[in-house]
């Protein structure tokens, strides 16, 4: 599966067209970005895993397995990748607006999953919104809504 996508994401980045994306592709790239937001504060809490499970679960219609397989396959293509543009890449050519911005939203929730938001985390979900096309007031809309939801 990891080899596939490789291959898939790496004959992206080399053509100017759309990236035909199946859902095998979208789950991984976006697992990855998830991933990606937790970890790059250094720190990875049991608190942040199990967020990211459930929000893969929710968002994909997995089961717990289901859910725990792609959170690693996630991790290792994060670990594995050079940037975060092989992964954006793939769901701006497969996703429409309200999906890449749900993908923001999630990332959020993982922000504050461990209830403190790490400059890091931060400027990662910029960077990723950016890349998905999400406007600043979009990706700040976003925040608010989740950190309002986190607090009470």
């Amino acid at each position: 599966m990891f080899e596939s996508l490789r291959r898939l994401l790496n004959e992206a980045a080399t053509r100017q067209t759309a990236v035909p994306a199946d859902e095998e592709h979208v789950r991984l790239a976006a697992a990855a970005l998830l991933f990606h937001v937790i970890a790059v504060d250094g720190v990875v809490t049991e608190d942040e895993r199990a967020m990211l499970k459930a929000l893969l679960e929710r968002r994909f219609g997995l089961d717990a397995a289901e859910a725990a397989a792609l959170a690693t396959a996630g991790e290792n293509a994060d670990n594995e990748a050079v940037d975060l543009y092989s992964f954006t890449r793939v769901l701006r050519g497969a996703l429409e607006v309200s999906d890449r911005e749900r993908i923001i939203e999630m990332m959020w929730k993982l922000v504050y999953a461990d209830g403190s938001v790490h400059e890091f985390e931060d400027n990662a979900v910029w960077r990723v919104a950016e890349l998905l096309g999400i406007p600043s007031q979009t990706r700040i809309r976003l925040k608010q809504s989740v950190r309002d939801h986190a607090r009470s």
